[in-house]
């Protein structure tokens, strides 16, 4: 399990952490900005030149996960986690790499007035000896406020915000701890903790009357997808991809209006599984079809129509080949057989 506190800087997670460890048995404190670190030490000069902030590594974001599993397999856990997150799809992608590997999260944010903050910040001493470093890094705190103020918006909505303005360190931490029993803070990204093997997968292009094609932003991973999902064992893939669409949208498909467009083989990339990419042919909604779309909110943040051009900022570089080879088959009537989202010829 993992406890993870965000929070803005000066917000007091690390000393409210301290505390929560000693009334959790078996946790361990781990703090990623360790990792960061370490990265930056390691990395070239010329990568580092251009990175501001070490979270924007994607090494970064795929090693935080990595190590936290690691640590599980080392001590009983849970894993108290003091670090400030306010990127929501840096939140996706690191929280759905956790659920990948069947580790539960419990969110909290700890959320004091700005005015208690501004104290907070003025009282922080980094540097003890040095006033100049220290003035530094109370500016460098009070110059991300602006930045926690608008990912509060999501945070609200996406984790447990607990009001510290009152409260002490250990205050804090014994009000953590009540709501980790509870449970209302559990994050409710479920995924299959079995990544050692490749999957076939079923997704279904809808359209609107306009020829745009339909998105979803899920709650797991930092970028958009098509509706659709892992054919189960035994399955069939044009069953998988009627249930997938009925499950996340609401949308009963019968089999005769799913044509199937382009298989894509798509390697694994890292944790990410490969296998086969089945993209169908849904056809297209009216006004009355779209209006009663209903999403699970604990998988799905939203729907999106988009033109090709659109597209292109949402889908990462692979998926987007497989979108425009799918366009392709269907303007043409033909099937399309691609292996990393470029066609290959067969036969």
């Amino acid at each position: 399990m993992i406890v993870w506190v965000n929070g803005t800087f000066g917000a007091g997670k690390t000393s409210a952490c301290r505390e929560l460890v000693e009334l959790l048995p078996g946790s361990l404190l781990y703090d990623p900005e360790l990792v960061g670190q370490g990265l930056c030490r390691v990395l070239p000069a010329d990568r580092m030149a251009p990175v501001s902030d070490f979270q924007d590594l994607p090494s970064w974001r795929r090693l935080v996960p990595e190590v936290a599993a690691a640590l599980l397999a080392e001590v009983p856990g849970p894993l108290v986690v003091p670090m400030t997150l306010l990127r929501e799809d840096y939140r996706d992608e690191i929280f759905g790499a956790l659920a990948a590997r069947g580790l539960a999260v419990h969110h909290f944010v700890l959320d004091p007035a700005e005015t208690i903050l501004h104290e907070r910040i003025a009282a922080r001493d980094e540097c003890p000896g040095d006033p100049e470093g220290s003035e530094r890094v109370r500016s460098w705190c009070r110059e991300h406020l602006p930045q926690y103020r608008l990912a509060r918006r999501w945070l609200a909505r996406d984790a447990r915000l607990v009001d510290t303005g009152g409260l002490t360190p250990g205050q804090t931490a014994e009000r953590l701890a009540e709501l980790i029993k509870d449970g209302t803070a559990r994050c409710p990204i479920v995924q299959s903790a079995d990544s050692t093997g490749d999957t076939v997968a079923a997704a279904v292009l809808l359209f609107d009357g306009q020829g745009r094609v339909l998105l979803v932003d899920p709650v797991y991973k930092p970028s958009w997808e098509f509706p659709g999902g892992v054919v189960e064992r035994g399955e069939a893939p044009t069953d998988a991809a009627q249930r997938e669409v009925a499950e996340e949208l609401g949308l009963r498909l019968e089999t005769s209006s799913l044509r199937l467009l382009a298989v894509d083989w798509e390697p694994r990339t890292g944790p990410r599984r490969g296998g086969l990419r089945l993209m169908y042919d849904g056809g297209q909604l009216d006004t009355a079809a779209l209006a009663a779309l209903r999403l699970p909110p604990e998988e799905l943040r939203g729907w999106r129509l988009v033109t090709p051009e659109e597209a292109a900022a949402l889908l990462p570089p692979g998926r987007l080949r497989r979108l425009k080879a799918a366009l392709s088959a269907r303007e043409h009537g033909e099937l399309r057989y691609l292996e990393a989202g470029v066609p290959t010829a067969v036969g």
